[in-house]
């Protein structure tokens, strides 16, 4: 799962523009899930060319292997490894093994019940490549939706939980240069052993002769009073969002956090406020083509 330099690049375009950033996320999120689920029906297709009988204790035998990831044989159970985390508080190979075979017991038996109960529907899914083709009755094709279902969520919270932070260095940066903030005038410092990539958690700072304030990048929707409490649990002085609800607003202008909301019609402009209240030298931005502009400046952000 990756979110690529080009894909951080118009993210930042759109948010710039005042548009929605999220079909960037969701192209990613569909193009990996259909490869998963490509990937997921030749194995079965494997099975059926090794002359091996498709079951339900195949695919426990198969799919929950001790010889595959412990990620690959949590999300074949129907787990994802943070529902493991969070139920055993670690996530080590042999607790994965163990509580994803425990859920496959009770998935697979709660699909059996409801197969009885409904013995009235009639379940076939067909899987065929190059003129071979493999049969799944209703329980394996249910126990098939459903780790299909489990991955898409997995990769979907992956995928977003990830985008503001892989975003915040350059998206920082560029509003920076766009307003000709000196480099003396912000830093950026690696948490943990991350390195300095676009991809990595950063700390962005923005700093006068006497302080550096510490900044927030989160690209939320709106409507979620409770995000501003990030910002305070980690001491932020500057707020970059997507969108914020007329309660963030006010929760931060009492906190005396700077904001800046980037979905509002030339938002991007409000963070001259935030350089004057730092009082933090710029060049007030005049240019007329702001797609223009972002591409010269990503030619020195991104390198």
């Amino acid at each position: 799962m990756t979110l690529t330099e080009q894909v951080a690049k118009n993210i930042i375009r759109k948010l710039f523009k005042g548009e929605d950033y999220r079909i960037e996320i969701v192209t990613i999120l569909t193009a990996e899930f259909l490869q998963f689920a490509i990937d997921f029906f030749k194995k079965i297709i494997e099975a059926k060319l090794n002359n091996e009988n498709v079951t339900a204790d195949w695919y426990k035998e198969e799919f929950l292997s001790n010889s595959l990831s412990k990620e690959e044989i949590a999300i074949n159970s129907g787990l994802n490894m943070k529902t493991i985390s969070n139920m055993y508080n670690t996530a080590t190979k042999q607790i994965v093994i163990d509580a994803s075979n425990e859920h496959y017991n009770t998935l697979y038996q709660s699909i059996q019940n409801l197969v009885e109960v409904e013995n009235e529907l009639e379940l076939t899914l067909t899987i065929k490549l190059r003129n071979v083709s493999v049969d799944l009755n209703v329980s394996e094709t249910l126990i098939v939706i459903n780790t299909l279902a489990v991955k898409r969520a997995a990769l979907r919270g992956g995928l977003w939980s990830t985008a503001g932070k892989r975003v915040e260095k350059p998206l920082m940066q560029t509003l920076c240069k766009l307003y000709g903030v000196s480099e003396n005038n912000y830093k950026i410092e690696a948490i943990g052993n991350a390195t300095m990539s676009f991809e990595r958690e950063i700390d962005f700072y923005l700093c006068n002769e006497e302080n550096d304030y510490k900044c927030e990048v989160k690209l939320m929707g709106k409507g979620n009073p409770e995000s501003a409490d990030a910002v305070i649990a980690r001491d932020s002085k500057v707020f970059v969002a997507d969108k914020l609800s007329d309660t963030n607003k006010a929760q931060l202008d009492s906190l005396k956090i700077s904001w800046v909301e980037l979905r509002n019609t030339n938002g991007y402009k409000r963070f001259k406020t935030v350089l004057d209240m730092l009082n933090i030298p710029y060049t007030d931005y005049s240019g007329t083509n702001i797609v223009t502009d972002l591409d010269l400046i990503f030619q020195t952000v991104f390198v």
